[in-house]
């Protein structure tokens, strides 16, 4: 009797330790939503003949941007500010980065000094405020 109540104890014990950590991942869970960035888009760099292309590229605060490696060795897209770093991104890879400080970014491969190119991050325009009355028409 008494391994049953312990058996019955330790179940009681795991099952509500499931139902916790499941409902914690679910939360946790999921992909930023279109609310967080709002009209945010995502650029490409790639990288080959050891080269960034484009040279030079402008986004807003809250765009995504890819580089892929599509040379023979690794590259690196390191900003001389240090604001991003991808460390050693490998053949056929790609690293992404979030564009979330406002200014220009030189930036070039840690390991061939001479690729060099340039992020310039612009502010995200606000959309309008639309106020409503009480009634639920513009103003």
């Amino acid at each position: 009797m008494k391994l049953l109540a312990c058996v019955s104890q330790t179940w009681g014990i795991a099952r509500s330790c499931l139902v916790v950590c499941a409902g914690t991942l679910t939360v946790g869970a999921g992909a930023p939503s279109a609310t967080q960035n709002p009209g945010a888009k995502t650029y490409t760099v790639t990288i080959e003949g050891m080269r960034f292309n484009p040279q030079t590229l402008t986004v807003r605060r809250g765009d995504r941007v890819v580089w892929i490696n599509r040379d023979l060795f690794p590259h690196t897209a390191t900003a001389n500010s240090k604001a991003f770093d991808s460390r050693s991104i490998a053949p056929n890879v790609s690293w992404a980065y979030r564009a979330r400080t406002v200014g220009e970014f030189d930036y070039g491969c840690t390991f061939h000094p001479t690729m060099r190119a340039r992020l310039v991050v612009e502010p995200r325009a606000k959309a309008p405020i639309t106020r409503t009355n009480r009634a639920g028409t513009l103003r």
